[in-house]
């Protein structure tokens, strides 16, 4: 078995990146051409060749580049062809600003008058209703070149951050109670949080991760600063009315359905504050902390070897039918899944595909049952992917992370009643239970606490107030507050997770939709186990449509309205129920 990558699939040597890379210099010189020709069916169907050609070859040369520095992104190399195909990106988007607004000005009626005369042209048509939808919010073409200019220097607060959160981040060595001496970083330390039962050998552990953000809080800080000061600055030259509101607009998500959220979660916080209520009485703890969360209710010596976690989420899937099955194995076939954690290796997990060469997965596996969840769920990434690339041009494959997060976190489910119903150790189903429960907090209510951060955080920069350490840790604190009734003033360093969570950093207003699609999923998930007529139909079906339409109507197509509360009131009453569970098995 191989638990490595095999970047040949995408190009067979290093050199053959090279070859690809200088004929995009190339191509993208090619729009020049296209200037004054959008009026015409000829110069629609030329745009639309050269875009694909550049779309694809830019998407492989990033993806390739990409999943090179995050094997080691202590590799100068690997770092520097990360550089230069983001610079070629950023050439791109500069080369192409000129577009859109002579679309503009040539018309709605024009545009899409000639999208009916030509079939082939019927691949722009969901691009072009976007770009009209939101065509107040566009400048002329001298002004979008002039805001393309600066798109790679405002990119570089995203590399400092990564320089400084990844590549200057280094193993701390602590010694616990019993003498002994663990080497604790990134990717092990929520491993030793689980199995630790000295809280003061978890506090250790915890302070061996976060007393490097908090040593770094103001350069952090100032990163963050710079992030939001350009995010007003599109905010400002486009119009929009809040930052929120820059980042929704685009894909028509009503700036409600984010307040909806916060608001339901934040309101409904009880059984939250009750399944915290519940770890500090089982554990006989006097103070609970955030690093006491990772503690089990039931203790397994049990672990879930790469292998034997891959062949239970295959084996999961096969109750959606042998196409589905199908799909899931692909996925997870040799050289397409990094497996395990190494020196440099970027943290977390991720799926990322290109429309020919398929998807891949990055884990950081450590044998233990959240890593046999994130093995399902990266696979939901993936699966979609495949069920889009087959059934979409390119042009439309690339779904929205609103619609992304469902696949995944129906895969998860899939996976915790898969081990439910093969399980009769009581021992064993609290563990489950526990892990039910944990995702819930996870992805429903941290989320949505991270949500709530980032709209507080971004209303500070909207109304001219200063970004500093001492502001972002108070949000936090309120927050821990509000949501899981957690004091951060008795836990030093924690208010500084804010630091820890490269989205902020990288993709605003991101991490709302692990919630909202948390939501749905679970929605069209009962649907589909309840075996009603077509659910699972409409949920391939959705999968299958890619980004031919706007996540809110895709969603809505899958059974599921994310405009009301509904959907996220009954995850709260979910939670209610698995707690309850619990509990009498606890007792």
């Amino acid at each position: 078995m191989s638990d490595q990558w095999n970047l040949e699939l995408i190009y067979p040597s290093l050199s053959d990146w090279e070859t690809d890379f200088k004929t995009a210099e190339k191509d993208i010189l090619s729009y020049e051409s296209l200037k004054g020709t959008f009026h015409t069916k000829e110069g629609l169907l030329q745009y639309a060749k050269i875009q694909r050609t550049c779309s694809e070859r830019i998407s492989k040369l990033y993806t390739y580049a990409m999943m090179a520095y995050d094997l080691n992104q202590k590799d100068t190399a690997a770092y520097q062809n990360y550089q230069r195909i983001y610079s070629l990106y950023n050439a791109w988007m500069v080369q192409t600003s000129f577009i859109e607004p002579e679309l503009i000005s040539i018309g709605k009626e024009t545009v899409f008058q000639l999208l009916d005369e030509e079939k082939e042209l019927s691949v722009l048509r969901y691009r072009m209703d976007q770009l009209f939808r939101n065509q107040t919010h566009y400048l002329d073409a001298k002004s979008e070149g002039l805001m393309a200019n600066y798109n790679e220097a405002l990119g570089k607060f995203n590399q400092l951050y990564d320089q400084l959160a990844v590549a200057d981040n280094t193993s701390s060595q602590i010694s616990l109670s019993d003498g002994s001496v663990l080497e604790v970083n990134e990717s092990n330390f929520q491993y030793y949080l689980e199995q630790l039962s000295n809280q003061e050998d978890r506090k250790k552990v915890f302070e061996a991760i976060y007393l490097f953000y908090e040593k770094h809080k103001n350069t952090f800080a100032g990163i963050y600063s710079g992030i939001l000061a350009s995010e007003m600055a599109v905010v400002k030259n486009r119009g929009y009315g809040s930052i929120l509101e820059s980042h929704l607009d685009r894909n028509a998500i009503p700036v409600e359905v984010v307040m909806s959220l916060i608001e339901t979660a934040k309101t409904h916080a009880e059984p939250l504050k009750e399944y915290y209520a519940l770890r500090k009485s089982f554990f006989h703890l006097e103070h609970l902390h955030t690093y006491d969360r990772f503690l089990k209710f039931a203790t397994s010596q049990r672990k879930y070897s790469y292998q034997e976690a891959k062949e239970m989420v295959l084996d999961a899937c096969r109750i959606l039918g042998d196409d589905y099955y199908q799909h899931a194995q692909k996925v997870l076939e040799d050289g397409r899944v990094s497996v395990y954690a190494s020196d440099g290796k970027r943290t977390g997990a991720y799926s990322t595909s290109l429309y020919q060469e398929g998807a891949f997965i990055l884990l950081n596996h450590n044998d233990n049952l959240e890593s046999a969840f994130t093995i399902a769920h990266e696979a939901g990434h993936s699966i979609h992917s495949l069920y889009a690339n087959e059934h979409q041009p390119l042009e439309t494959a690339d779904y929205e992370i609103f619609v992304a997060e469902i696949a995944s976190t129906f895969n998860e489910q899939l996976f915790l009643d898969y081990r439910m119903s093969h399980s009769e150790d009581k021992t064993e189903k609290i563990v489950l239970l526990q892990q039910a429960i944990d995702n819930i907090v996870a992805t429903f209510y941290r989320q949505t606490l991270f949500a709530d951060f980032e709209y507080q955080a971004h209303r500070l920069a909207e109304q001219n107030e200063p970004i500093t350490a001492q502001a972002l840790e108070a949000i936090m604190e309120q927050l821990y507050l509000d949501y899981y009734g957690i004091d951060l003033k008795t836990e030093p360093y924690k208010n500084n997770v804010w630091a820890y969570i490269p989205h902020f950093f990288h993709t605003p207003f991101y991490v709302y939709q692990y919630a909202t699609s948390f939501a749905a999923s679970m929605a069209i998930y009962e649907k589909v186990k309840n075996q009603e007529k077509g659910a699972l139909e409409q949920y391939l079906s959705m999968l299958s449509k890619g980004g031919s339409d706007y996540p809110v109507n895709l969603v809505l197509q899958g059974g599921v309205d994310l405009r009301k509360p509904e959907p996220f009131l009954a995850v709260v009453h979910r939670l209610q129920e698995l707690l309850d569970e619990l509990k009498k098995l606890l007792q």
